[in-house]
């Protein structure tokens, strides 16, 4: 029962969002004795603004996880926001601290990251190409470079967006080398596909598999399928790959431990969510 002391936190999203968020964080939260909710509000953009300063003034909100179309816009509103959020060009997470005010984090690029750190894939000094510089392929980027990756390759079919992630990019890490305009992924430890190819049948890889080297690992963004064509063909080489699903599982954790509720392993949390991916 939810009481005046619960915790909340506000799921943020257009009204027609399928809220799947509270699926996962509510059984685990009722699991582990957490006086804890995640709470679906469908919020349209022109009453965004308006509905997160309401909501800063509830005295027992946690704070916010932000989805699709508000997550731009939520970068202009926080108070403060992470060098991470600032290179994504987007948050998807909001705390409210103690004066009401809001710190903006952004989680995306987390999930992907420790996901393919506790598979064995070590980021610092390592070479990196991510092939998409939108919203998942950007925090990606912000994320491999906290992580200490030595030389970050972008590639998008705007080529004006991948330079304007590099330019983000090298504002806060000087000392990274940081590339653009080829999606070869030869000599690269690490390659991302962090575009929509793989959804659609008949969809060309996004890289030449080709001049991907056996000891490179191959990660995904693409939820539709789990093994999508690309990372069969590169399993078929002998990469190690990740799926699109492990970004999610992964990154909630990281949300757990931002709204200060501990932390919990991919394999807890997808053992008591109430939703399959």
């Amino acid at each position: 029962m939810i009481s005046g002391k619960t915790q909340l936190i506000a799921h943020l999203g257009y009204p027609t969002e399928a809220f799947k968020a509270p699926m996962i964080y509510n059984p685990w939260f009722e699991t582990q004795g957490i006086d804890a909710v995640v709470v679906p509000m469908g919020v349209k953009p022109d009453d965004y603004p308006a509905t997160l300063a309401a909501l800063s003034r509830v005295t027992n909100l946690r704070g916010a996880l932000v989805t699709m179309p508000h997550k731009v816009t939520t970068l202009t509103l926080a108070d403060e926001v992470t060098p991470t959020a600032t290179i994504a060009g987007a948050c998807n997470a909001l705390l409210r601290r103690p004066d009401g005010s809001w710190l903006g984090d952004q989680f995306d690029g987390t999930g992907f990251v420790r996901g393919a750190q506790r598979k064995g894939l070590q980021l610092t000094g390592a070479r990196a190409l991510v092939s998409g510089s939108g919203g998942v392929g950007s925090a990606i980027a912000a994320s491999l470079a906290a992580a200490g990756v030595a030389e970050l390759a972008l590639f998008d079919s705007f080529p004006s967006s991948a330079e304007a992630l590099a330019a983000r990019l090298r504002a806060h890490y000087p000392a990274l080398l940081v590339r653009t305009g080829s999606n070869d992924p030869a000599g690269f430890d690490l390659v991302v596909n962090a575009t929509p190819l793989g959804m659609t049948d008949g969809d060309p890889l996004p890289f030449d598999v080709s001049r991907i080297a056996a000891r490179t690992f191959v990660g995904e963004v693409v939820m539709k399928q789990a093994i999508t064509p690309l990372l069969a063909a590169a399993r078929a080489k002998g990469c190690p790959v990740q799926v699109g699903t492990d970004m999610l599982f992964e990154m909630i954790p990281a949300y757990l431990e931002f709204f200060g509720f501990g932390t919990a392993t991919p394999d807890e949390l997808r053992a008591v969510a109430q939703i399959t991916y």
